[in-house]
Formats: C-alpha cells, structure tokens, sequence
C-alpha cells in the first residue's frame, strides 16, 4: 500500500487533486469554494435536470403533433385515412419518446452532490462524468471517515487477535 500523499507546505493529506477540484482529510475545495470536512454533513447523491434543449424540443414536438391530431380531429380528416396512414400517425406520435431517449443519451443529467454545509443544504459538486464524479464522492466519503475516526489507523487492524491459550 502506497503511503498517503500530501500537499507541499501543508498538514493535510491529498486523497483527490484534478484541476478546480481538491479533496484533503481536511477540506474539500470546488473551484474557488472551500469547504471543512467536518463542517459536511447529510451527503447524498442524486441525478440533476434534464437537458433544456432536449426538454424544448419533446415539448415542442409533442404539442406540434397534438395541434395536428386536433386539427384531423375536428375537420374530419380522421375518418377519411387508411389503415396505413393509421400506422404511420401512431408512429410519428411516438416521436416526443424517441426525442427523449436520444435527448437523455446525448446530454445525459449531470450527477450532483449535496450536502448540510453549517445549517443550510447545498449543491458541493455537479459533473457530467460518471468517473470523475465517482471518485470525488468516494475521496470525500473517505475523508469524512478519517475525521469521524480520528486518523488513518484502522482499530481492528492495531489490536493483537485473541488467540486461545493451549
């Protein structure tokens, strides 16, 4: 196991460092926002909102496709269409659905963090890479357990094991 990094001319040890984004034992830095690592509590995870261009765009095609339904509707237009105009309409309503999904895959939500920061819940961390995202959360879990626990030192690890007397 590699001994823990630190930060030249700090106390503190590095568990995660990428450009804008510091997490030490002691604080947890995004951008130009320090947090202490004590002062974190309530974290969780959750999914942010949608892409607004993909959300504009189901929005817009849904109530295009509803206008035209309406306008077949009430000019009598529905009665004179054939089997396969049928089909061809029910698969063209499915058209907001497939603007989603392919709306969801291209610009997925972005993964966020947050958190009770001194009496107040706020967003820590938002990213778009899964990766990166988790192995903030995971640095900054890990620095929380070394405050809770008071160091590196695993209790378990440092106790001899009981072994019977023969």
């Amino acid at each position: 196991m590699r001994p823990p990094r630190t930060v030249p001319g700090a106390r503190s040890t590095l568990l995660y460092a990428r450009p804008g984004i510091i997490v030490t034992v002691d604080r947890f830095t995004v951008g130009r926002t320090s947090y202490r690592i004590a002062d974190l509590t309530h974290l969780r995870t959750t999914r942010g909102p949608h892409d607004r261009i993909a959300v504009r765009a189901v929005v817009i095609t849904a109530s295009m496709l509803g206008g035209v339904a309406l306008l077949l509707g009430f000019t009598g237009g529905l009665q004179r269409l054939t089997a396969g105009a049928y089909l061809i309409l029910g698969a063209v309503l499915l058209l907001p659905a497939a603007l989603a999904l392919v709306g969801d895959r291209w610009r997925p939500p972005p993964h966020e963090l947050w958190g009770w920061h001194r009496g107040a819940e706020m967003l820590l961390f938002s990213a778009d890479d899964e990766r990166q995202f988790g192995q903030v959360t995971r640095a900054l879990l890990r620095a929380r357990e070394v405050n809770r626990y008071g160091g590196w030192v695993d209790p378990l690890a440092s106790a001899d094991p009981w072994r019977p007397s023969r």
